[in-house]
C-alpha cells in the first residue's frame, strides 16, 4: 500500500509524462521511453519527498519538472555520449522550460497572484490527465505538431499515415481534449 506522499506524487504522473513526451527528441523515441524517465523521476521525488512537503502545486510541479529535466538530460547524454559535440549542445533545461510554457500557454495568459498560480497548476494537471486519455497516435501527432513544429508530411511519415489522416488526428485530438476539459471543470 502506498503512503500519502506516494499518492500525492502520483497525481503528477500525467503531467510529467506529457512534459517528457514533449521534450524527448522524436528521433530518440525507440531508445528512451518517456514512461521510464517519469517512473525514475517519481522514485527520486519519493526519496526526497520531505523537500516538497506542504508545498503548493506550482512549487511542487517546478520541483518535479527539475528532477525530470535532469533525468531526461541524463538519458539523452547516455545515448549520445560517443557522438558528443559541445558546439551542438543546447541547454536541455531551456527546452523543457519552453515546453512547459507551451503547455501553460494552451491554458491561459500569464497570471501573477498565488491563487491564480495554483489555479493554473490545477488546469495543467487536468490538461495532462486529459492528454493521457487520448489514443497514442493522437498524443504523438499533437506533440510532434505543437511542441516540435513538425509538418503534417513529417508526422505522416513518422506515423505511417497520410497527411490528411494526420490532420484528422490533430483535429479529433484537440476536439477531444477540449471536451474532456469542459467535462472535468
Amino acid at each position: 500500500m502506498k503512503d500519502d506522499s506516494s499518492q500525492s506524487l502520483e497525481k503528477y504522473r500525467s503531467f510529467l509524462r506529457l512534459v517528457a513526451e514533449a521534450q524527448l527528441p522524436p528521433l530518440l523515441r525507440g531508445r528512451v521511453e518517456p514512461s521510464d524517465v517519469v517512473q525514475q523521476t517519481l522514485l527520486e521525488a519519493h526519496a526526497d519527498r520531505e523537500q516538497a512537503r506542504g508545498q503548493e502545486d506550482p512549487v511542487r510541479m517546478a520541483w518535479l519538472r527539475r528532477i525530470l529535466v535532469n533525468n531526461l538530460a541524463n538519458a539523452v547524454r547516455d545515448l549520445q555520449r560517443a557522438k558528443r559535440d559541445v558546439r551542438r549542445e543546447k541547454p536541455f533545461e531551456d527546452l523543457v522550460q519552453r515546453s512547459s510554457a507551451n503547455l501553460e500557454g494552451w491554458l491561459a495568459a500569464e497570471q501573477s497572484s498565488p491563487s491564480q498560480a495554483v489555479e493554473k497548476a490545477d488546469r495543467v494537471l487536468l490538461l495532462s490527465g486529459a492528454f493521457e486519455a487520448l489514443p497514442h497516435d493522437q498524443q504523438r501527432a499533437l506533440v510532434l505538431r505543437y511542441w516540435h513544429d513538425w509538418s503534417l508530411a513529417d508526422i505522416a511519415d513518422d506515423l505511417g499515415r497520410t497527411p490528411s489522416a494526420v490532420a484528422g488526428l490533430l483535429h479529433r485530438g484537440l476536439r477531444k481534449l477540449r471536451s474532456m476539459l469542459r467535462d472535468l471543470e
